[in-house]
């Protein structure tokens, strides 16, 4: 039994618009296989070890080859990437590529302490499109665990890559894997005091880099909308702060309006129909809501403090938000009208900022600061079982992973007397604190923003 799904490949800095088609089939289990536990990674304990895999390159004839290795190298590098996966060393492998045919030899892969197999073909079809195709093998149980075939133009390789490591990281730990999607962050040049800050996008392992913006105008803070290939950002565009609604694809932009006193780039709601901010008039700072098929704005906090960086609640009944109006920086959750405030950060010391709730609802993270260093940290939306997963001179503005278990945020080093150095970096962390990685930019940069699954 097959069935057909279709899925647009997004554009990149090679190709334009592609059709990707996905031949999803059900492949008949090997009869005889000896009955084992099913391999799995639990990625809800604090510390999981990670699992040794195979990728073996994917055999094609031709230039084919090339790309199939190419697609298998992506494929090691993402789920490497997420800590929990330990791509076996190439030159250990005793069965090769191509004498793996439909059933691996098991035995060889147990040799080198694999306990999953991948592998794989690349074949150009006569319309010039790629037919690429995969299987997923758990090794001590000799089963098969998934598969699946993409037809796509040779230029959209990478993303099936990622579409293939998304599906392994899901079959083995259960989880919605987040490889097929992009970020958009602030890359930044130049002096300290005349930095030119220009908007970037690229996938979420670096590749398809490109700018956004020239820098001839400020922008800041760049949010994701989390149901389209969508941003909200604040431009300086004249020395007046805007907001503007990007989309990231055809590269067509929207004022939403003039906000004099904005002090954070909106956040979207969970169905991106509204956007949520804060802006300050005369010292207090308030936060406010836009509908943005009417544009209509609602205040929500009416306040003589300074409330900022609202976030919603996925379920969009909730925000998030930090505010001084007990005295000292905290965090607070309300309701999405604006009812029912109550303070949710209770640490010994330090203040909170920049809250962003995860798209799975169960935790909150923020930036924490105290006694002069800066944090990372998580907790539950009712402010207990706090976590703080880094530290440093300068941590700050956290980004959730679609599936809710990394986050992106930008470190900065410190600078010499003279003001020399203190570079802006984008760093990775999982939710347990450890996967601690640099996500690699061409130049400095700050306040990421990660997108949502690839359409």
């Amino acid at each position: 039994m097959m069935f057909m799904v279709s899925l647009i490949a997004r554009p990149s800095v090679q190709a334009p618009t592609l059709l990707i088609t996905a031949l999803m089939g059900l492949l008949v289990m090997i009869a005889g296989a000896p009955a084992s536990a099913e391999l799995k990674i639990d990625i809800t304990r604090g510390h999981a070890e990670p699992l040794a895999i195979a990728i073996v390159p994917f055999v094609g004839e031709a230039a084919d080859a090339e790309s199939g290795r190419n697609i298998a190298g992506v494929i090691s590098a993402d789920l490497e990437s997420s800590g929990l996966f330990r791509p076996v060393d190439e030159r250990a492998f005793i069965q090769t590529a191509a004498s793996i045919g439909v059933r691996p030899r098991f035995s060889d892969w147990r040799a080198i302490n694999a306990l999953a197999l991948v592998h794989g073909n690349v074949q150009s079809q006569p319309d010039g499109r790629l037919k690429v195709e995969f299987r997923l093998w758990d090794v001590l149980a000799e089963q098969h665990m998934t598969g699946l075939a993409y037809f796509t133009q040779p230029a959209n390789w990478r993303r099936v890559a990622h579409i293939i490591a998304d599906s392994i990281y899901q079959r083995i730990t259960g989880e919605q894997g987040y490889f097929d999607t992009r970020l958009v962050y602030i890359s930044e040049t130049g002096p300290q005091q005349q930095r030119i800050k220009r908007l970037a996008l690229m996938d979420q392992d670096g590749a398809n880099h490109r700018f956004l913006s020239d820098g001839s105008a400020l922008v800041l803070t760049p949010r994701f909308s989390p149901t389209r290939q969508e941003i909200t950002y604040l431009s300086y565009v004249g020395g007046a702060p805007r907001v503007y609604l990007l989309n990231v694809d055809t590269n067509q932009r929207e004022m939403v309006g003039n906000f004099p006193g904005m002090t954070f780039a909106p956040r979207f709601s969970p169905d991106g129909d509204t956007i949520v901010m804060s802006q300050s008039t005369s010292g207090s700072s308030n936060i406010y809501t836009m509908d943005l098929r009417t544009r209509q704005v609602r205040r929500l906090t009416d306040t003589t403090a300074i409330d900022t960086s609202p976030s919603y609640a996925p379920d969009g009944r909730q925000i998030v938000f930090n505010s001084d109006r007990g005295g000292a920086q905290q965090l607070y959750v309300m309701g999405g009208d604006g009812s029912n405030i109550r303070r949710i950060s209770f640490g010994d010391s330090g203040r909170y900022a920049t809250p962003v709730w995860s798209p799975r609802g169960d935790l909150i993270a923020f930036t924490k600061m105290d006694k002069g260093r800066f944090y990372i940290g998580v907790m539950r939306p009712d402010g207990k079982g706090e976590r703080l997963l880094t530290e440093s001179y300068l941590d700050e503005g956290p980004t959730w992973a679609p599936n809710g278990r990394v986050l992106i945020f930008f470190r900065q080093a410190p600078s010499d007397s003279r003001g020399r150095g203190g570079s802006t970096r984008l760093y990775s962390v999982d939710i347990t604190g450890r996967n601690l990685r640099e996500v690699r930019t061409p130049l400095d940069g700050s306040d990421p923003a990660w997108s949502p699954p690839s359409p």
